[in-house]
């Protein structure tokens, strides 16, 4: 049997795969044409069989139905059939299929004093791990995983510098094997608990509480967020907030789009985001 951390560096590889893929569907796209099995899998230097058994086994559908995923307008088709309403979701309360309960979450915010001293006193955990989606970087204090950023686009330095002015007053120290069961319940390796330390100011806590409402697989609007919050004129301010999110992938920000179907802005890079719906996309179809 394969140990955790050689599956999870397995399944970081199969995502470079697909980036290297949607780079490739995207010029396909750009010049009106659209990729067969055949030819994809020649351009990822793969036999079609085994570029195909990679995808499947990656996201338990055929290639040619993941390029769909991953192409210009899915986000628009999310927003027409799986968008959901959060001031509804929050009347009714979380539904089963909420990111608190299909990722085993539990979180808690630091207070607004706390956060004033931009970290001051507080002792934060870091490491390096192989996530689904490229080489990510996890934070956490002894409370909770505080950030997770992406390198696959960014650079491991950029994202590390990104991370560590977050917190500039805070005292950093390298300690993956610490982190790593928090981390491995992060990326479905285990049922365990991933718990959450929310840092940052309240007006932030209050969208990054919103998009823990999200459903696994569904998107939704910044308009939406700023009603479902109580600040309905606020798109703009909800939309820095969504970009301000320290803990990607467990706070879902990829599922904030734009009224228009656009999806808007990503911290850690466009492709990345992408991904990351169309492999929930994927998933929510496959299950």
């Amino acid at each position: 049997m394969k140990d955790a951390e050689t599956m999870t560096a397995e399944t970081s590889y199969h995502f470079h795969v697909m980036r290297r893929a949607l780079e490739e569907i995207d010029a396909a796209a750009l010049a009106g044409e659209a990729l067969s099995l055949d030819a994809l899998a020649g351009r990822m230097q793969m036999s079609p069989a085994h570029f195909q058994r990679l995808f499947s086994q990656w996201v338990g559908v055929s290639p040619k139905r993941y390029q769909q995923y991953l192409a210009l307008g899915h986000a628009k088709a999310l927003l027409r059939d799986r968008f959901t309403t959060l001031e509804a979701a929050s009347a009714v309360g979380l539904s089963g299929s909420s990111r608190l309960h299909d990722m085993f979450l539990r979180w808690e915010a630091m207070t607004p004093g706390e956060f004033a001293k931009g970290g001051a006193g507080l002792e934060i955990f870091w490491g390096w791990f192989e996530s689904p989606f490229g080489p990510a970087l996890v934070m956490a204090t002894e409370k909770g995983i505080c950030g997770i950023g992406f390198a696959a686009e960014a650079g491991a330095e950029v994202t590390m510098e990104d991370l560590l002015a977050r917190w500039p007053d805070a005292t950093f120290t390298e300690d993956p094997t610490a982190l790593r069961p928090w981390v491995q319940a992060a990326f479905g390796e285990t049922t365990g608990e991933a718990r959450l330390y929310l840092i940052g100011a309240p007006f932030q806590i209050k969208v990054w509480e919103a998009l823990l409402t999200i459903p696994t697989g569904h998107v939704t609007t910044y308009s939406e967020i700023a009603g479902a919050i109580g600040h309905p004129k606020a798109v703009r301010a909800v939309g820095t907030a969504v970009g301000r999110n320290p803990i990607s992938w467990l706070i879902p920000c990829h599922r904030a789009i734009r009224k228009s179907g656009a999806l808007g802005g990503y911290h850690w890079g466009l492709p990345v985001k992408r991904a990351l719906l169309a492999w929930e996309s994927a998933r929510a179809e496959a299950g």
